[in-house]
């Protein structure tokens, strides 16, 4: 997208599956085919989002922005039984950014060269690129919301954060984006769940549970010749209003299929939960982004202990393939 396009024709979307959570994997490939038959120009944003360049669908269906949107949120409800909240403007960015400010069932629609303006009363730390310690360093300058930033000099931010950075912020902070849609089907994912027969408080239980999963995904995996770049956790839990579910991810460190690098992961992100004392119902564990393994880079080690416990698991997996999946587990899991 050019910075000389003011056509709010880009749009971000959030599906909001059925509890509040993320679409399960096969309601998702539905929903990017749904914007497939709209536009040529969509790119995947798993686990619950994706971007679509619908300006050449605006003209085909002699339909405002507006009316589009709420084209595709009825087609789908009515398919999908998905709901989302969408942000449209004339590049990515700002339709991120106006998709996080909207709600499941609205559309909010940020005016062609009306960036600047969007953006000004928002904390530094929501623009793009720019984290925790990059926003401590803008407000120790003062520079603590967007507004801020681009009213400052351009020599300014290039001397605060560096020449290439401070070029990056100022034209954000403006509402400049130089990136494009770039069209691309979901990465492929591997997902398993475990139920639990009654509400479960107990936190040991839940990380056996994640074991488990990560044991039998890791085993998919490498049985297949694969490795992921990413886990996604989610926890079914009881409310107040009934059940919801939440869902996080996060990317591994290196793509892998090695149980115990996932374990660690889904315990990281289980425990980002805070669900100490919440009634677990179900735990999911899905694999991201799932790659050829022969395509994936892996760091050499020189710790003993991980290189014996992948040759442990070589062989663990060997005797699976021969005696079934039970015949070697983790000793926490089989106690």
């Amino acid at each position: 997208m050019t910075t000389t396009s003011r056509v709010p024709g880009i749009l971000y979307l959030r599906f909001c599956g059925t509890g509040d959570g993320p679409p399960d994997s096969a309601a998702y490939e539905g929903l990017l085919a749904l914007l497939g038959a709209l536009t040529p120009v969509v790119e995947a944003a798993p686990p619950d989002a994706a971007l679509a360049d619908v300006r050449g669908a605006l003209r085909y269906f002699g339909r405002d922005v507006r009316g589009l949107a709420a084209l595709i949120r009825v087609r789908a409800l009515a398919l999908h039984g998905t709901d989302c909240a969408i942000g449209a403007a004339d590049n990515p960015m700002l339709a991120r950014a106006a998709a996080r400010r909207t709600a499941p069932g609205t559309t909010l629609v940020v005016p062609g060269g009306g960036g600047a303006a969007f953006l000004a009363d928002r904390p530094a730390v929501e623009l793009d690129g720019v984290g925790p310690a990059t926003a401590r360093t803008l407000c120790a300058y003062g520079l603590d919301s967007v507004g801020r930033i681009a009213a400052a000099p351009l020599g300014t931010l290039q001397r605060i954060t560096g020449v290439r950075t401070g070029r990056e912020l100022w034209e954000r902070a403006h509402g400049i984006d130089r990136t494009t849609v770039a069209p691309g089907a979901a990465p492929r994912s591997v997902a398993a769940e475990r139920s639990f027969p009654r509400d479960e408080l107990d936190r040991e239980r839940r990380r056996r549970a994640l074991v488990s999963l990560a044991e039998e995904l890791g085993a998919r995996m490498r049985a297949e010749g694969q490795v992921c770049r990413g886990l996604a956790v989610s926890v079914r839990y009881a409310g107040r209003t009934g059940y919801a579910t939440l869902t996080r991810s996060r990317t591994l460190p290196e793509p892998t299929a090695h149980s115990a690098a996932l374990t660690a992961l889904a315990y990281r992100i289980h425990d980002s939960f805070a669900l100490q004392r919440a009634r677990v119902r179900g735990i999911g564990l899905r694999a991201e982004g799932l790659t050829d393994r022969q395509r994936a880079t892996h760091q050499l080690s020189f710790d003993p202990a991980d290189e014996r416990a992948r040759r442990i698991e070589a062989v663990a997996d060997r005797l699976r393939a021969k005696y079934g999946p039970r015949a070697v587990m983790p000793g926490r899991l089989a106690a």
